[in-house]
């Protein structure tokens, strides 16, 4: 069954009690039991909820996976993904990544005695080489946040399964229209829902897919156990969400193809930073596993943080904001935003330099979205 029909229809079909076309939203804590015995139903909504249970099972079907689940914030889902580990061992990561997963294995993994490495580059060999006898993971972003690096999942998974090491993916950028880690061999997908699987910058969330049944088992029990699960509401937003996946994702893709072009050929831009572009280091790559190159885009301007500034206080369209994925576009600094916990040594360490502009390219028309940066760009000059 084709992916539009997946998040339409096969886990979500209409409730037999009273024939809603739309799951209901099981707004309740708790649920009666028939006796003392346990009877497989649902018990208590941290634990299970029937909303939550059908976007668990979409969000599975769309990622290829046989288990999906849902938690209260991507951050939330990173963690849970991350709890299979257990002191002593390592973890190998993109050196690109979101600033809020370097900080959970800065500030939560490393005093609980799980160390981080960072692969020197965006090739597969910078992650082999980082590799350990104690790693029992590695952590890709693809494409990265905020550099749009491509990691070749095909390469990094059949290395990881030959050394028994999991391979974890943040899909988040991509989506699961653009992008399927598990069939390129990951053993697990994470994603903020906050972002394109919701897409209406009005919900939190975050998702964890997998297929093995050993990783499942562990990462539901935390589910269970942590209790950081998504309320019913926002289970029924993400699915209403998922129901336009398809045709939101082609129009940012086309609207950031449109600016990316634009942009690269504007003379106060150094350099423009979309997999979708044959400039791309690695859009050979990028086309070969990927269906599309997905809506986020990265630029540096020639003129360093006070360009950055002049183009943020000038656009009218664009946002100013942390999130991405929306409908609505959005602009931000990752040096003093996205990535502010790290220091600049850091960040220059990561090429993540002081003129970089990050932009989520929403769905407003393209041309009205190039007037706004054009006119903001000329008072960088």
């Amino acid at each position: 069954m084709h992916f539009e029909t997946l998040a339409i229809h096969d886990a979500q079909a209409p409730d037999p009690h009273t024939g809603s076309v739309t799951v209901p939203v099981y707004q309740t804590s708790t649920f009666a039991r028939s006796g003392l015995e346990y009877d497989g139903g649902f018990v208590y909504s941290r634990i299970g909820n029937p909303t939550r249970q059908a976007l668990e099972a979409t969000l599975a079907l769309l990622d290829n996976g046989r288990y999906g689940l849902a938690f209260a914030s991507g951050a939330a889902a990173t963690m849970a993904a991350l709890h299979v580990l257990k002191p002593g061992d390592h973890v190998v990561s993109g050196i690109d990544i979101y600033g809020g997963t370097y900080r959970i294995f800065k500030e939560l993994l490393a005093p609980m005695g799980i160390t981080t490495s960072y692969a020197g580059g965006s090739t597969t060999e910078s992650y082999v080489e980082a590799v350990r006898p104690e790693t029992k993971l590695i952590w890709v972003e693809s494409p990265s946040n905020p550099l749009m690096r491509i990691a070749d999942i095909r390469a990094l998974a059949a290395f990881s399964k030959e050394r028994g090491i999991i391979l974890a993916v943040d899909s988040t950028f991509a989506s699961p229209y653009f992008l399927r880690p598990l069939d390129l061999g990951a053993d697990m997908v994470i994603h903020s829902t906050t972002k394109y699987l919701g897409g209406h910058s009005d919900i939190i969330g975050g998702a964890v897919i997998m297929n093995d049944d050993a990783l499942h088992q562990s990462v539901k029990t935390y589910q269970a156990a942590a209790g950081a699960v998504p309320a019913p509401w926002d289970c029924w937003l993400v699915m209403r969400g998922l129901k336009t996946l398809k045709v939101r994702m082609k129009e940012h893709e086309a609207n950031a193809m449109h600016l990316a072009r634009f942009l690269e050929s504007h003379p106060a831009v150094a350099k423009v930073l979309y997999p979708g572009l044959s400039s791309h280091p690695q859009h050979i790559l990028a086309k070969s596993q990927m269906s599309g190159f997905g809506g986020m885009l990265t630029i540096e301007m020639k003129g360093g943080m006070e360009a950055v500034r002049k183009l943020i206080s000038g656009v009218k369209l664009f946002l100013l904001a942390d999130s991405l994925g929306g409908v609505e576009s959005l602009i931000a600094s990752p040096a003093r935003m996205t990535l502010w916990a790290l220091s600049p040594e850091e960040r220059m360490k990561r090429g993540c330099s002081e003129g970089l502009v990050r932009i989520s390219v929403g769905l407003e028309h393209p041309d009205d979205l190039q007037a706004d940066l054009e006119q903001a760009i000329e008072g960088c000059g």
